[in-house]
């Protein structure tokens, strides 16, 4: 932690600045050849590790060079002696280092210029929307996601699969990879069978009869809403049916509205799906049959007691697992297994998977299917979400998916917004549970996260639409930019392409709501305690506008990337 501007961490400490670094890096080897051609070294510059690295104490400057100490023992030389000839030999004509310092057994301690400082918000502004934009990668890859059963509405704990996947597929996208969005529907298999069956027993109760409620038995009062909606419409001849045809025909009409109702909820949180998947698909297209070719031809599979078993040992997992039983009935993993073959055969480099944490034994099974078929193991990623705690008055909403007692996402949205159930999902790593308080979502104040990072875009836009005709400089003049905290707010903006480079390659976008949120806090104290537009001072007004426009450019890139809108009024 930074003791002078109170934040819970810097750039530094949780990513690094890839810029800084570079252009130290470079410094140094460059003086290190100068060095090695004056003095004869028989040295491999090329693959010496230059060593920078951002002292934990910020008095010591950006960063400290290790070069000196690595290079020492090879040279015969002393450490501290190497140090010095290395700063005496870099050549800094810019004025953008402001001071080189040996330190301890023999560091350089760096520190960077309000020139360098200056020069990189330029860069910064003169990017626009596209600062931080990666180059294209030539990559394909595809982002999994929610992909609930249609059996009921999607739930709070849907809502952070959806909002996770979503900004995982911007992310990528937007460093430069070509991604797809994906919902796998359930449509076959036991439950949509307990879903037909569901519906059947709610239109039986309506005709006055008395059919009993089934161990398994969806109870939410959507089914009775479907078993309104159906039964007036069924023909008399359909109840003279066999009862699995009944439950296989309301399964299907059931499964196709439920299905409507969650593409319209997730369309009004912000995700759109490229690809509607089908399970029933594999099955009506072959593909099952096929994948289970290939593993013979493979050598795969082998029959045993009468049923069907992948050799998935070899390939990591724990045990050979069943893909179709004695009885002729396939396992959910066989569906699975030439669901993810058929993602490879359609050309993608990466798989990205978005699970509920419940599925956490099914991975290694998976990653054997996926390197039994030829692909590399890691080619699948998945993610794993774990459970959502709504609270309402601080106190914890009880939620049942069979029970019907659960809050939907719908709910959630119409009661605080796209914009607050997004970024409260995402605040917190998916590998963490998460409290998400409904009475603090709705709040306008520093408490609620959204609040405070999207205020920044409000204020800042206010207060330039104000200063506009007060401020008629049109170049500013960034050298006036001296304040140490305005200097820390553009090493924290120079750090934000690295900050999204490192949660698409994480896979974590909550990286980037904490980034946010310290900008955030940096904003709000540097408006506190400096007056960003003195009339009396036209220069100084600009610069500092320049520094705001900057970060507001920075804000609603990154809110962007997370789905969620960067207002200019709130």
């Amino acid at each position: 932690m930074s003791k002078k501007t109170g934040t819970p961490w810097s750039p530094g400490e949780m990513f690094g600045n890839v810029f800084m670094k570079d252009f130290i890096r470079k410094k140094v080897l460059s003086a290190l050849a100068g060095l090695k051609e004056k003095n004869g070294w028989e040295v491999d510059l090329e693959t010496l590790p230059v060593g920078l690295e951002e002292p934990a104490n910020p008095d010591f400057g950006h960063l400290a060079a290790t070069a000196a100490l690595t290079l020492a023992k090879r040279l015969r030389a002393k450490p501290r002696d190497l140090a010095a000839m290395i700063v005496a030999e870099i050549k800094d004509p810019e004025g953008l280092v402001q001071s080189m310092e040996i330190a301890g057994p023999g560091f350089v301690n760096f520190r960077l210029s309000q020139a360098f400082w200056a020069g990189k918000l330029r860069e910064i502004r003169a990017a626009g929307s596209d600062y931080g934009r990666g180059a294209p990668t030539g990559r394909k890859i595809q982002v999994e996601f929610v992909s609930a059963n249609p059996t009921g509405p999607l739930h709070v704990g849907h809502g952070r699969g959806a909002a996770l996947g979503d900004a995982l597929a911007r992310i990528l996208s937007w460093l430069g990879n070509s991604v797809e969005r994906e919902y796998y529907v359930n449509d076959a298999g036991r439950q949509m069978r307990i879903l037909g069956n569901s519906v059947l027993v709610r239109i039986q109760e309506r005709r006055g009869e008395n059919p009993g409620i089934p161990e398994d038995f969806y109870k939410g009062d959507y089914i009775k809403d479907l078993a309104a909606k159906y039964e007036p419409g069924l023909a008399p001849s359909f109840f003279e049916k066999p009862r699995d045809e009944r439950v296989a025909v309301l399964s299907r009409m059931a499964a196709s509205d439920i299905l409507d109702g969650i593409k319209a909820d997730l369309a009004d949180f912000r995700v759109d799906m490229d690809e509607w998947y089908s399970e029933r698909s594999l099955f009506e297209r072959g593909l099952v049959e096929d994948c289970f070719k290939f593993m013979a031809g493979e050598g795969l599979t082998y029959e045993e007691d009468g049923a069907l078993w992948f050799k998935s040992v070899p390939f990591g997992d724990d045990k050979n697992r069943v893909l179709r039983k004695s009885g002729g009935e396939l396992t959910y993993f066989a569906s699975d297994v030439a669901y993810h073959k058929d993602k490879f055969d359609r050309g993608y480099d990466l798989v990205v998977d978005v699970w509920g944490a419940d599925h956490h034994g099914y991975i290694p099974r998976v990653k054997a299917a996926v390197q039994a078929a030829g692909r590399d193991r890691d080619s699948l990623s998945v993610v794993l979400v774990q459970m959502v705690n709504l609270l309402r008055d601080g106190q914890a909403v009880n939620m049942s998916t069979r029970s019907g007692e659960f809050v939907t996402l719908r709910e959630v949205v119409d009661e605080v917004g796209a914009d607050a159930a997004r970024f409260i999902f995402l605040t917190r790593s998916h590998e963490s549970a998460l409290d998400f308080d409904l009475d603090l979502a709705k709040t306008q104040t520093k408490d609620n996260p959204v609040f405070y990072v999207q205020y920044v875009c409000a204020r800042i836009s206010s207060l330039t639409a104000k200063a506009a005709a007060a401020v008629k400089q049109n170049v500013p003049d960034l050298s006036l930019l001296t304040e140490g905290a305005e200097l820390d707010i553009i090493r924290h903006l120079a750090a934000f392409p690295e900050v999204v480079a490192n949660s698409g390659r994480r896979l974590e976008p909550h990286l980037l709501t904490a980034y946010l949120t310290a900008l955030a806090r940096q904003f709000h104290q540097y408006y506190g305690a400096h007056r960003l537009v003195d009339d009396g001072n036209p220069a100084l007004s600009a610069a500092r506008l320049e520094l705001a426009a900057a970060i507001r450019q920075v804000a609603a890139v990154g809110l962007g990337l997370l789905g969620v809108g960067a207002p200019e009024k709130m």
